[in-house]
């Protein structure tokens, strides 16, 4: 399974470590999990820079693509050199959201006039094209999947390796990145959050 987790200059870093993070957990069945960007390098809201592994192009190759978020969301939005580099399928690919990513998929016409969840700051743009947005972590339809908050970037990566490999490996990777003492509640909320769309 190829995965992108697309990340863009300005962006959160619990929204792209997180959920490659926890897509990580299956190298184990051959994952090949990648940071995939429009540029070879993007710097964080905070200063971080990384070099990324893939281009922006892989995504549209890759099984599933999770838009990670970002403080510069609202201009790649409007910038169509980088949006004219993704040919997305919800078709044929696992495709998912989080927080401003939301207003990305929502430009690319991939939310097909569903609901979606999204971060406080970004409801309003997203609401803006013509977007419901829900009160609630995480939402999907179909292959097509949209969340809110920093955190929630767990639901995401669930609903992606369940969707993919099953249950199982999805409360595997939960239960091995959640806090000890907690685990079992972890796995459990988590699945029951994610579990009602699949």
């Amino acid at each position: 399974m190829d995965i992108a987790v697309l990340t863009f200059e300005g962006f959160n870093e619990l929204d792209s470590f997180i959920a490659s993070g926890i897509l990580n957990r299956m190298k184990h069945k051959g994952w090949n999990v990648q940071i995939t960007s429009p540029s070879e390098f993007v710097t964080s809201m905070n200063g971080v820079r990384i070099e990324a592994q893939q281009p922006l192009e892989f995504a549209n190759k890759a099984d599933a693509v999770l838009f990670g978020s970002g403080m510069l969301t609202r201009d790649i939005a409007n910038d169509d050199k980088i949006l004219s580099r993704l040919s997305l399928d919800p078709n044929t690919q696992i495709i998912g959201a989080q927080c401003s990513g939301t207003l990305l998929l929502s430009k690319l016409n991939l939310l097909a006039n569903t609901p979606a969840c999204t971060d406080l700051t970004t409801k309003p743009w997203v609401q803006e094209l013509g977007v419901e947005i829900l009160d609630q972590p995480f939402f999907a339809n179909g292959n097509v999947a949209t969340s809110g908050g920093c955190l929630s970037s767990q639901y995401l990566a669930a609903w992606t390796i369940w969707k993919l490999a099953g249950r199982l490996e999805a409360e595997t990777a939960i239960h091995y990145v959640a806090p000890v003492g907690e685990k079992d509640r972890t796995v459990e909320h988590c699945m029951s959050v994610v579990g009602q769309y699949l």
